[in-house]
């Protein structure tokens, strides 16, 4: 099953409507969306990686049209904001995030714009803290970017050989994959 759905997930990669869904799932990801669109990213560039610069601009733009949904959510409509930032484990309302972007500020979104950390925490929190709009959107232009085309420029640079060691131990990459994922999700539940 697990071989199954790898295949499709590869066939859709290079299939013609893989960009549109590839900035659908980055806009999404962005304010609402639970899934990275990372997971649509490699194997997009694993199947075509001379067009990995251009998956990567499509999910950075993207993701920073999205970025300023989730901002207009937390900025116009913060029971939304609230409520949608306590779905995803952060239930100390509003002012704990004003209290963040009174600290830190840009720094919130120069360093989670560029981990795993969901996006969609950093948008909303940045329109609930009332954050500047300006500085908020070229920051993620920033680290969007950064992140989409560092993930295009390793996959496309050393791809086929981590597809080919994907493909023979699939199973054990998965497993690893749950485990680091879950691990990753429990710390930053721990830390945040």
């Amino acid at each position: 099953m697990l071989r199954k759905v790898y295949d499709w997930v590869m066939s859709l990669a290079g299939s013609r409507h893989a960009p549109a869904a590839l900035a659908v799932v980055s806009f999404a990801e962005s304010s609402v969306f639970p899934i990275p669109p990372d997971v649509m990213l490699a194997p997009m560039v694993l199947a075509r990686p001379q067009k990995a610069f251009v998956y990567a601009a499509i999910c950075s733009l993207a993701s920073v049209i999205g970025g300023c949904l989730g901002y207009a959510i937390g900025y116009f409509l913060e029971p939304v904001g609230i409520f949608l930032l306590r779905l995803i484990g952060h239930p100390e309302g509003q002012a704990a995030f004003q209290a963040w972007f009174a600290q830190w500020g840009l720094w919130v979104i120069l360093i989670k714009g560029l981990t795993p950390i969901p996006y969609k925490l950093v948008t909303i929190a940045s329109g609930l803290a009332h954050f500047d709009l300006f500085t908020f959107i070229w920051a993620s232009v920033l680290t969007r970017s950064a992140r989409f085309f560092l993930t295009a420029t390793l996959l496309k640079y050393f791809g086929p050989a981590i597809r080919e060691e994907v493909e023979k131990r699939l199973a054990i990459y998965t497993a690893v994959g749950v485990v680091v994922l879950g691990g990753g999700l429990i710390a930053w539940k721990a830390l945040g």
